[in-house]
């Protein structure tokens, strides 16, 4: 058997790899033989898999914004894989599991459940009722494929434009509109009829603004709506919830535009960054426009349970006839408890508020003692969706991706857990229950190993 290959940070786009020299030496200097034991088993069971498998180490319990790993440490989890809106395990999102449990553990297709009505109910109403049809679906990509359906059976058109550098989820149709190479490359021949232009990144223009917006990328997709006229839909997340590019305030005010004149629909994954992630419901409300199809997920389930939902105009309503999702977890009462009882919880514990405020004072107090390390390119962010993006000072042999790698295993062992996307990126996106204090903490963990980075060149 082929031995599983040592990969470098800079291979990878969306996320962590399984093996660098950062990781191997954490590793060795913090996981004893219990530990190592563990992943070893871990990993003679499953299949290996890029930024999965080999794991980075054992999880024994997670509750609020503290994960605690099988030798009793505690880290803060700025990560969470972007479930963990309402912290982990919170208590009434247990208990509405337990109540439901007793109550409808599952429900059958061909029939539906209350918890399944008050849920599409409750998700019409955060839109104003505009979005006001749901299907409901066990995860994030099952609600892309079911709007890559729904936009062909609409309009009658089968091409996509979608944005180099997105992930829409792992499956074949969802990696063939996305644009990460470590889900694309290798796998042969994607689904046909999937275009693809650069996204608005004023953070890092790939053509060529050179520090101010001439909207070339908004002009780029209406390039591609009139050359092929039959594009289907045009697929974005409103903001890249990796590397937190925020587009230009106009930009999808125009992409919008564009997709009325050409009668292509406008398809919106808000599956990581939704439930008030960036200070909004949805993110797409910071820029004043509405989408057609909404996908959303991950922290809908309390970060409990598996739970998404496609959302789409009324007018849109055309697929009696074929099966668009029919899943067999599709109206889970399990999934609907979870959901409504995180919406509750966002509701009354002002978590959008909270992620707005606390957000934008965060992000002003990482500017301040990070950018004049010489080692912060910027500091952005929406909400408590936050990026720092590394830099290599001059005469610096470290490449980004090292860097980057040697300040995220430095704030492992201080205590924190982030993600670091397209080896330049750190990823910081805290619980929106996460307290003031456990911010500052953060915050200087991230300090200390900028600083010691930068004073080992």
């Amino acid at each position: 058997m082929n031995p599983t290959p040592k990969l470098h940070a800079a291979d990878a786009s969306e996320g962590d790899l399984n093996s660098t020299q950062g990781r191997d030496s954490y590793q060795a200097r913090s996981l004893n033989a219990d530990t190592r034991a563990i992943l070893a088993a871990d990993e003679r069971a499953y299949m290996r898999q890029s930024m999965s498998t080999p794991c980075l180490n054992v999880l024994q319990r997670a509750r609020g914004t503290i994960i605690t790993d099988h030798q009793g440490r505690e880290l803060l989890d700025f990560h969470g894989n972007s479930v963990h809106q309402v912290g982990h395990g919170h208590p009434r999102v247990v208990e509405a599991l337990k109540r439901q449990l007793d109550e409808l553990p599952f429900c059958t297709r061909r029939y539906t459940n209350v918890r399944a009505i008050e849920l599409a109910e409750r998700l019409s109403s955060l839109t104003g009722g505009v979005l006001s049809k749901v299907l409901l679906a066990p995860g994030g990509a099952q609600a892309m494929g079911m709007a890559l359906k729904l936009a062909r059976l609409a309009t009658g058109r089968f091409k996509t434009i979608s944005m180099w550098g997105a992930f829409h989820g792992a499956s074949l149709d969802t990696i063939s509109v996305g644009g990460e190479a470590v889900f694309r490359s290798g796998i042969g021949p994607l689904l046909p009829g999937c275009e693809h232009v650069f996204p608005c990144a004023p953070s890092r223009c790939a053509l060529g603004c050179g520090g101010t917006c001439t909207m070339a990328c908004a002009d780029s997709v209406e390039e591609v709506l009139r050359r092929e006229r039959d594009v289907a839909a045009v697929v974005a997340e409103p903001i890249r919830c990796t590397t937190i590019d925020l587009p230009t305030p106009d930009y999808w005010r125009r992409v919008r535009a564009a997709c009325d004149r050409h009668g292509a629909l406008l398809i919106f994954d808000e599956i990581p960054t939704c439930l008030g992630r960036t200070g909004k419901m949805f993110s797409f409300e910071h820029y004043g426009v509405v989408p057609d199809i909404l996908a959303i997920g991950k922290g809908l389930g309390g970060g409990i349970m598996p739970q998404a939902a496609m959302l789409e105009r009324p007018e849109l309503d055309v697929g009696g006839h074929i099966s668009l999702g029919h899943y067999t977890h599709e109206k889970s009462p399990l999934g609907c408890a979870a959901a409504l009882a995180t919406l509750d919880i966002i509701r009354d514990e002002n978590l959008i508020e909270r992620s707005a405020i606390a957000g934008e004072k965060w992000k002003r107090r990482l500017s301040e003692l990070l950018e004049p390390t010489g080692m912060v390119r910027e500091v952005r962010g929406l909400g408590l969706l936050v990026g720092v993006e590394l830099k290599v000072p001059a005469g610096d042999s470290r490449t980004l991706a090292q860097l980057s790698d040697q300040i995220l295993y430095d704030c492992l062992e201080q205590g924190l857990n982030f993600k670091v996307s397209d080896g330049r990126v750190l990823t910081l996106t805290p619980p929106l229950t996460v307290s003031d204090t456990e911010l500052d903490s953060a915050t200087l963990i991230v300090e200390r190993a900028i600083r010691r980075a930068a004073n080992q060149f």
